[in-house]
């Protein structure tokens, strides 16, 4: 089975945690004991996982579940297969700026849906409001 990761920058542990299927508890032990998942921390102390964080993560969950390796055997699987670290941690600004971007986007959407509503309320009371007054004036002119 294929999965494809949305096309974000950086993911928070509890995406990372429904992408992958592991509790976040499973994902904070793996970065302890490999050394290619080292998500950066924002300013909150929130983990931001990097996608290369969130492929090396599928990674060694489809050894140690579907391939039935130890921690040992996938460590060093890993690391016969090239795969040492992660990339290294980009600035911090970087990760707060894209971070910002995707809450101004998930804002923006919100406020769209919540404009469309008024909307459609206002103009279902003036759709209401007109059918009174030509009812109102029907009735006062015969």
């Amino acid at each position: 089975m294929r999965f494809e990761l949305p096309d974000k920058l950086y993911f928070k542990i509890g995406e990372v945690k429904d992408i992958v299927g592991v509790k976040p508890h499973v994902l904070r032990y793996w970065e302890s004991e490999f050394s290619n998942i080292r998500p950066q921390k924002s300013k909150t102390n929130q983990r931001l996982y990097r996608r290369k964080d969130v492929e090396a993560v599928l990674a060694i969950k489809h050894l140690l579940y579907d391939k039935k390796f130890t921690i040992e055997g996938a460590k060093k699987y890993l690391k016969e297969q090239g795969v040492t670290s992660a990339l290294p941690v980009p600035d911090p600004a970087v990760a707060a700026d894209a971070v910002r971007r995707e809450t101004v986007a998930k804002m923006s959407e919100e406020i769209t849906k919540v404009k469309r509503a008024v909307i459609d309320h206002y103009e279902k009371q003036f759709l209401d409001l007109q059918l009174e007054i030509k009812e109102f004036i029907k009735k006062n002119t015969m």
